[in-house]
């Protein structure tokens, strides 16, 4: 399907079309030196248009653009890490003009492997504030305009709203980050490089599935598609591929993408790494000849030399001046945990794959080695001393991340759970954002519910809050400038809560393709009310709950005809449906 906007490579969809929103301030404010402060409210990519008259031909307007705030009303024009500031001068013609600033190319996110804008868009800065000086003309401050660049996005198409403000605040942090994230029309990692990611792009898919039930769906397989064919290097992130794209079929019931990428996802899997019993090891001699081709790795577009190599978490303390990171200290062994986990699921979702497909054969080959890595992983890699999963083969240490996967991917028997929940609790948010997906998953699917919205709803400087408290529109890349020193203020790798809020804590979540069958199995915990408005393919859900002092809740599910619901018998009968 060729278009111009396309990357080279086979895609069942084309790159969604990027368009400019003119957005209006929300506050401008006077400065002593007859500059003008402006507010835009919230953070957008892009840049900013405006009427402008002088006499002469030689005035020079001053356009500052940035991300943060300096006092009340400045930018700060030195901010930490990557977060955004820019000063364009634009010369003026005499007469009244109306002016679209030109932002100037980065060389830090315009590289090889970074996705560039749309010629028919230019480029982009990410601001919420602008700043105009200069002597010599008068702006109309009536046509001043943010020119957001952005994939078409119905504000009012998905709504929550609860008795905690605080998680209140943090959904409409997330909402707003997906929105803005998709200047590119192209899930990216953020301002500073542009470039797509694997494990960032499956938390942005199930995120932006949560608000919309179009674009979100072109915008998440394109994304997909270009990443099997130009993926990064880690080999968490390459089997991340496989989990896109079941969600894919899953949420769309569309088998284009599964059909034309099937061999790449087989591969994806890593399967070709495992050893008699089943645990898989990236070392580089463990890689059968042709892997990394089957892979697409070393591509014109790829970043580094060394090829595949294990992730866990990031940052590591090593990009951190040796300090502890993100992977809770976890011991990078050859046999790796995480990894592993990772290749159950992928193993477990490739042999659904391969089924949907009439690949019996193959489903029965996956479905043998995920239940292979099972059984390996909790012999090999688990203390039972103590209870709980240890980094890898060799290792007596016991990361969270160790026992997050485990347990996300529901690879721990329930007769271990409690060990492993309790320890989980016991490490609070002991990982980066991104791994914040799964700990919350496995927290919810293993009825931590309470755990759970307790890091959701956290204050401290490891929290969603804590983003907002730092002047943030959109999620941060890391949970402040001290666990991440070059982090920007623009990455959707840390929208977890919003699908978490979806799937798990209202409990929706489809399990059959195309939305035809969801489960309902909502776990509000100490909530005592709820209200979620939610797009599918097949029309809008309304789901509602009250909790009384008594712990006793109510439901109400209104869900559209043609989609059927599942839940338990203890939901069922505090729950009322009603098809529209």
């Amino acid at each position: 399907m060729p278009d111009s906007t396309n990357h080279p490579g086979r895609f069942t969809v084309n790159r969604p079309q990027v368009i400019a929103t003119p957005v209006k301030p929300t506050a401008i404010h006077h400065h002593n030196d007859s500059s003008l402060f402006v507010d835009f409210g919230k953070a957008m990519f892009g840049t900013v248009c405006l009427s402008i008259t002088t006499s002469t031909d030689s005035a020079v307007a001053q356009i500052h653009l940035g991300e943060k705030r300096s006092g009340e009303n400045a930018i700060d024009t030195n901010p930490p890490g990557t977060v955004r500031y820019c000063c364009i001068k634009v010369p003026l013609k005499s007469g009244t003009h109306r002016y679209k600033v030109q932002i100037p190319t980065d060389k830090r996110n315009a590289g090889k492997a970074a996705i560039l804008m749309p010629d028919t868009i230019g480029e982009v800065l990410p601001f919420r504030y602008c700043q105009i000086q200069g002597d010599g003309f008068t702006v109309d401050e009536q046509s001043i305009q943010q020119l957001a660049a952005q994939v078409d996005f119905d504000d009012n198409a998905a709504a929550f709203e609860s008795s905690s403000e605080i998680l209140n605040s943090v959904w409409e942090l997330c909402k707003h980050t997906i929105k803005a994230t998709t200047f590119c029309g192209v899930y990216v990692d953020g301002d500073r490089e542009r470039i797509p990611y694997e494990g960032d792009a499956y938390i942005n898919q199930l995120s932006h599935y949560c608000l919309d039930a179009k674009t979100s769906f072109q915008i998440a397989r394109y994304t997909h598609e270009y990443l099997v064919q130009y993926p990064t290097w880690f080999a968490d992130w390459n089997m991340h591929s496989v989990l896109m794209a079941w969600a894919d079929y899953l949420y769309t019931g569309q088998t284009d993408s599964i059909i034309c990428f099937y061999d790449d996802l087989k591969a994806k899997t890593l399967i070709d790494l495992a050893r008699e019993d089943g645990l898989i090891c990236t070392a580089i001699e463990n890689r059968p000849e042709g892997l990394e081709a089957r892979l697409h790795l070393y591509h014109e577009r790829y970043l580094g030399e060394k090829g595949l190599d294990d992730l866990v978490d990031w940052p590591p303390g090593s990009f951190m001046n040796g300090e502890v990171g993100e992977r809770d200290n976890h011991e990078m062994m050859p046999i790796n945990t995480v990894v592993n986990a990772l290749h159950f699921q992928a193993c477990k979702l490739m042999s659904r794959i391969a089924r949907v497909l009439g690949h019996d054969e193959d489903a029965m080959q996956f479905e043998t080695q995920a239940k292979k890595v099972c059984d390996s992983l909790n012999a090999n890699l688990f203390d039972a001393e103590r209870g709980v999963h240890v980094d890898g083969e060799g290792s007596t240490h016991s990361s969270l991340h160790a026992n997050v996967f485990p347990l996300a991917f529901g690879m721990v028997p329930i007769d271990r759970q409690a060990t492993v929940v309790k320890f989980i609790e016991s490490r609070g948010m002991a990982c980066s954002v991104y791994a914040a997906q799964y700990l919350l998953e496995a927290l919810y699917d293993a009825n931590s519910a309470e755990h759970a919205l307790t890091l959701m709803t956290a204050t401290n400087d490891r929290s969603w809050y804590h983003m907002i408290e730092q002047g943030s529109t959109m999620t941060l890349e890391a949970w402040a400038y001290r666990y991440k020193s070059n982090l920007d203020w623009n990455h959707a790798w840390a929208t977890a809560p919003l699908n978490i809020i979806v799937r798990k804590l209202m409990g929706i979540e489809p399990i059959e393709p195309g939305f035809t069958t969801i489960r309902f199995d909502p776990k509000p915990a100490s909530l005592t009310d709820g209200r979620l408005k939610l797009p599918t393919p097949l029309g809008t859900i309304h789901a509602t709950f009250k909790q009384g002092s008594d712990g006793q809740q109510t439901y109400q599910l209104s869900v559209p005809t043609g989609i059927n619901v599942q839940m338990s018998d203890e939901v069922s009968a505090v729950t009322r449906i009603e098809k529209i």
